[in-house]
């Protein structure tokens, strides 16, 4: 992946394409775990990749691509939430047939009881896979705090559940 990284940032638009399409499911992944609506998710993918390729050549570290490319989609996921968030109250809103179907929807709702941040960080753990090193690098949190939000985020749940 490296070398494709190389490639991209010296302007291969074929290399950047590839790692696209190799982080496409990852970065799929993510955003569904931070938004529901299918076309926010599109969008947010899309913004993810615009802005990756504009910003590439800022990279510094060519490991760190997907953690880099990760870290704008949450960005792009968030600013997104932020929006609907300033134009809708969604507590006033029926939910649409079509989100209350998914295999994710019971995840969201259990963790539902969280701060955003942990949600966030559930999200990355859990539905996605990632490490907790790896989700203090996207965060721009220490590893410890990511392990401490965990633990605590899961008391709240035990309480919650009963």
């Amino acid at each position: 992946m490296e070398l494709l990284v190389k490639r991209a940032k010296r302007g291969d638009a074929e290399a950047f394409i590839t790692l696209m399409e190799e982080n496409k499911q990852s970065m799929y992944k993510v955003a569904r775990g931070f938004l529901r609506d299918q076309e926010d998710i599109a969008d947010a993918m899309a913004e993810t990749v615009l802005n990756c390729f504009e910003k590439i050549g800022a990279l510094q570290h060519n490991g760190y691509f997907k953690t880099w490319m990760i870290r704008i989609l949450i960005n792009n996921c968030k600013d997104i939430l932020q929006r609907q968030r300033r134009s809708i109250p969604t507590e006033d809103m029926p939910e649409p047939e079509s989100r209350q179907t998914g295999g994710g929807r019971e995840f969201r709702e259990l963790i539902e009881p969280l701060k955003e941040q942990d949600r966030s960080i559930f999200t990355l753990y859990y539905v996605y896979g990632m490490k907790t090193r790896e989700i203090a690098a996207c965060m721009e949190m220490k590893e410890n705090t990511v392990v401490s939000r965990l633990k605590r985020g899961r008391e709240t749940l035990r309480e919650e559940i009963g």
